[in-house]
C-alpha cells in the first residue's frame, strides 16, 4: 500500500501578505437579486479584479445609494456604506477627503445616480474626486417595481407612464464627458472579459473614473439591450474602442466610422479596414473632450454604440490637491493648537 503524499504548502515570504483570491472579497451575506439579473455578473467580476490587482480589503470602501445595485456593499467583504438615495458620491467624496489612502467605489443606478443624485454625481466628476463610479443602466426603476427612469426611451410604457414616456432620456456617458470626467467608459454585464478589463482600468485611474454598464432588468425591462446581446445583430450594433485603432465594426469588420467635420458617418470598408482612408482612429487620451462627446452621441439604430474607454486623461485629482493644500496650511502656520485648546475659554474679537 502506497502512502498518500500531501503536496507542500507554499507560504509567502515572511512579512508579505498571502495573494488574494475572489473568495477573499465574498462576504457572508446571502446575495439577493432576481434570478438572471446581471448584477451577479458585475459582482463576480468586481471581486475577481480586486483580487488580481491586490487591493487590500481593509483599504477598500464601497458606497451605494438606493436601488437594486445598491445592495452591492453587503456582498463585498470590504468596508461599505449603504447610504441614502442619490448621495453616494457625496459620502464617497468625504471618505476620500479625510482618508486619501482608501480606494473608494460608488455603486449606483440610472435612477439613483441620474435623478435625485444627478447634482451630486455631476460635481463629483467636475471636481475629479479620486473615486470610481459604476453606474448600472437598465433604463428602468427596478427596486420600486418598474417606473420609468431618466434613461428610459421615449414611448416606454411603465407603471408610471402607462401611455408611454414623453421624457427625453439622459445619456450617462454624455453627462460624464460634459462634466469633464477624466475617465469615461462603457461596457456590458454579459461581456465578462470586456467588463473585467474595463473595471481593471477604472481601478488604475487617478481621478474620477465613470463606467456605465448596460444590463437588462429581467423583470421590468428584459429587452432593453437585446440589440447589444443578441448574437445575430450585436456585431453590427457595437463598435469596440481601442487606442490607436480605427473605428471598425460589423460581423465581418466591413463597416467603419468616418468623421466628416465633426459629424460621424457610417461607411463600408474593405477586408483590410485599417487601410481605408478617412476612418476615424480612436484617441482616448485627447484632453479636448469634443471627440469623446461625439462618440457618446452615436446612438442606436443610426450608429453602433461605442464600448470601451471613450476618454482617459491625466489631471490633478481634487482629493490630492486638497491634501496638499491642508499640508501647506499646516507648514506655513505658527499656530499652536495645543496652546489654543488649553487656553482660557474667552477671547476678544477686534
Amino acid at each position: 500500500m502506497t502512502d498518500t503524499v500531501e503536496p507542500p504548502v507554499i507560504k509567502p515570504p515572511a512579512g508579505e501578505p498571502s495573494p488574494l483570491t475572489r473568495k477573499d472579497f465574498v462576504s457572508d451575506q446571502e446575495v439577493r437579486w432576481c434570478p438572471g439579473c446581471g448584477d451577479y455578473a458585475i459582482l463576480a467580476q468586481m471581486q475577481k479584479i480586486l483580487a488580481e490587482i491586490g487591493v487590500p480589503r481593509e483599504q477598500t470602501v464601497f458606497v451605494s445609494g438606493i436601488g437594486c445595485s445598491s445592495r452591492f456593499p453587503y456582498y463585498m467583504d470590504t468596508y461599505g456604506i449603504h447610504s441614502i438615495h442619490g448621495r453616494a458620491p457625496t459620502l464617497a467624496t468625504g471618505i476620500k477627503a479625510v482618508n486619501p489612502d482608501l480606494t473608494v467605489w460608488v455603486i449606483t443606478g440610472d435612477g439613483d445616480g441620474l435623478s435625485i443624485g444627478g447634482n451630486h454625481l455631476l460635481h463629483c466628476m467636475r471636481r475629479n474626486v479620486d473615486v470610481k463610479v459604476i453606474l448600472f443602466n437598465n433604463r428602468v426603476y427596478g427596486l420600486t417595481k418598474g417606473q420609468y427612469s431618466p434613461t428610459s426611451l421615449p414611448g416606454h410604457r411603465t407603471k408610471s407612464t402607462p401611455m408611454g414616456s414623453i421624457d427625453y432620456p439622459l445619456n450617462p456617458i454624455s453627462v460624464a464627458i460634459g462634466a469633464e470626467a477624466t475617465f469615461v467608459a462603457r461596457t456590458q454585464d454579459t461581456n465578462t472579459k470586456h467588463l473585467q478589463e474595463t473595471l481593471r482600468r477604472a481601478a488604475a485611474h487617478r481621478g474620477t473614473a465613470f463606467v456605465e454598464i448596460f444590463q437588462n432588468c429581467v423583470v421590468y425591462n428584459p429587452t432593453a439591450w437585446d440589440h447589444t446581446t443578441d448574437s445575430s445583430v450585436r456585431d453590427d450594433n457595437i463598435v469596440y474602442l481601442e487606442e490607436g485603432k480605427p473605428l471598425v465594426f460589423g460581423r465581418d469588420s466591413d463597416k467603419g466610422i468616418r468623421v466628416n467635420g465633426m459629424i460621424p458617418e457610417v461607411i463600408d470598408v474593405d477586408s483590410n479596414g485599417a487601410a481605408n482612408e478617412g476612418l476615424a482612429v480612436h484617441q482616448e487620451s485627447l484632453d479636448n473632450s469634443s471627440y469623446a462627446y461625439m462618440l457618446s452621441r452615436m446612438q442606436h439604430p443610426e450608429f453602433p454604440l461605442p464600448f470601451g474607454v471613450l476618454r482617459c486623461v491625466d489631471r490633478p485629482a481634487y482629493t490630492d490637491m486638497l491634501v496638499d493644500q491642508v499640508q501647506q496650511s499646516i507648514d506655513s502656520s505658527d499656530a499652536d493648537l495645543n496652546a489654543l485648546l488649553h487656553s482660557s475659554d474667552t477671547w476678544v474679537v477686534e
